[in-house]
């Protein structure tokens, strides 16, 4: 994308949110004229206008960067490794907000739901998966609904694989990332998987739930679980703002006491093989 020019990223990003010309020009400030002529070409925008344009559709930073680069400004957002030094605070008190939660599993995702940190009850549940499954990088997506993954283990398998693939179309189609395209076909390729089929819920009086939770089988009992998602309030670095903490709750008594009594001792493995970055 840094190699098309500033007007067309512009004029898909509006037409990705789906605003007009009008309401965007409005409320950034200035007139709808003005507007189109950027997305034509026929005027140069200043990195004020591209910023405040970006804001308004909710780009990306690290897309906020690409439009700068396209119009010929350098990038505003650092783009920092998590395993930086200057990330020693955020990643001591991510691991720190993970082993908190344990016996609960929680891990936190990259912008391509790669878990970059674990704690051991996360270990736990995917101890002894194939290469096929965590190879090249371990991903929730691929973790969950990959036939030689979690999928084999799940007994609600078609409720909780519609609703894990709208939310990956969902971010695919906000964040036009390529990486998440490719998943999205990876994954649809899956003979498990249907990629037409609808979120199916509902209990067979009609009710719906109050959650969709991952109910897992393992050797000794069945796990259900509901995820919580938490994000990054103010983040300046475009890795911090794709960092996602994701955390499992029990749903029922007995998940809770099943996840308090294990304890494997090779969870702690998947911690320490975690790429960091």
């Amino acid at each position: 994308m840094a190699t098309r020019t500033v007007g067309p990223l512009v004029r898909d990003w509006r037409t990705r949110r789906r605003r007009s010309q009008l309401d965007l020009a409005l409320e950034v400030g200035v007139s709808p004229r003005h507007l189109s002529f950027v997305e034509t070409g026929r005027s140069r925008p200043s990195p004020e206008l591209l910023l405040a344009v970006a804001e308004h559709l909710d780009v990306p930073l690290r897309e906020r960067n690409t439009l700068l680069l396209a119009a010929g400004y350098a990038p505003r957002y650092s783009h920092t490794r998590l395993d930086d030094r200057s990330m020693e605070r955020v990643r001591v008190t991510l691991q720190r907000l993970l082993d908190a939660h344990d016996p609960y599993p929680g891990v936190v995702v990259d912008r391509s739901w790669d878990i970059v940190v674990a704690n051991a009850a996360a270990g736990a549940l995917v101890a002894g998966l194939p290469a096929s499954v965590t190879m090249p990088r371990l991903n929730v997506f691929r973790l969950c609904l990959h036939p030689d993954g979690l999928a084999g283990r799940t007994v609600n398998f078609p409720e909780w694989s519609a609703y894990l693939l709208g939310e990956l179309h969902r971010a695919a189609a906000a964040s036009a990332d390529a990486d998440l395209a490719a998943l999205v076909a990876e994954i649809e390729g899956y003979p498990n998987i249907e990629p037409s089929a609808g979120w199916r819920h509902g209990t067979a009086d009609g009710e719906l739930p109050l959650l969709v939770p991952l109910r897992l089988r393992t050797e000794s009992s069945e796990l259900s679980m509901f995820t919580t998602i938490t994000t990054f309030g103010t983040p300046q670095d475009v890795t911090l703002s794709e960092l996602a903490v994701e955390l499992f709750y029990p749903a029922d008594d007995g998940t809770e006491r099943a996840l308090r009594s294990a304890r494997e001792p090779q969870a702690d493995s998947l911690r320490d093989s975690l790429p960091n970055g």
